[in-house]
């Protein structure tokens, strides 16, 4: 643990939860917990995400950053940095970012436009990120087959964890602080110092 506090030193180190945001069961949760130096990106509505409302905070923490940015994202929040990245962050602020540790990517074709479901946080764009990343996928994840996230991190260049039958790797599998998770996020750390 105290390799990786660390290690994060020399990184902003943003938390982008899902839909509903990362309760207190969550490993995002438990991460921030043990890691004073990972800061949530604060969203004023988890239960009706908005990408229009979602990414003037993910904007407003890069550009607010004094050391390179990395993206811990899950779910919902993957798809803010795709976005982020790919299309709608200047590119001066996407320039910020070391990195991103994806983790379970919903698919935005499949999903979006389900009543009451998140707004606008598709399509799935499938060009490089302009970043190293690492995408972490479960075998049964019921928003995204694990074909499809192979496709994803193929196309955004991301080195793909398939870690068996999680499901969507949130607060339902209880992971508490998910030491694999700390151990595969230490090792995309490690790379980015290379």
């Amino acid at each position: 643990m105290n390799g990786m506090a660390g290690a994060l030193d020399a990184y902003e180190a943003l938390v982008l939860p899902g839909w509903h945001g990362s309760g207190p069961t969550h490993w995002q949760h438990h991460w921030e917990a043990a890691f004073p130096a990972m800061r949530r990106v604060q969203q004023a509505d988890w239960e009706q995400p908005v990408y229009g409302d979602w990414l003037p905070p993910l904007r407003d923490a890069v550009a607010q950053a004094d050391r390179p940015v990395v993206i811990i994202g899950h779910s919902l929040g993957t798809s803010l940095t795709m976005l982020f990245s790919l299309r709608d962050g200047p590119p001066e602020l996407v320039a910020k970012i070391a990195g991103a540790f994806l983790v379970a990517p919903t698919d935005r074709d499949m999903r979006d436009g389900i009543p009451g479901g998140p707004v606008g946080f598709g399509p799935m764009i499938l060009k490089p990120l302009p970043f190293p990343s690492t995408v972490v996928a479960s075998d049964d994840d019921e928003y995204v087959s694990i074909e499809r996230a192979r496709v994803f991190a193929r196309a955004w260049g991301s080195r793909l964890i398939e870690i068996g039958a999680r499901g969507h790797i949130g607060s339902e599998a209880n992971l508490g602080l998910w030491p694999e998770g700390l151990v595969l996020f230490g090792e995309f750390l490690g790379g980015l110092g290379r």
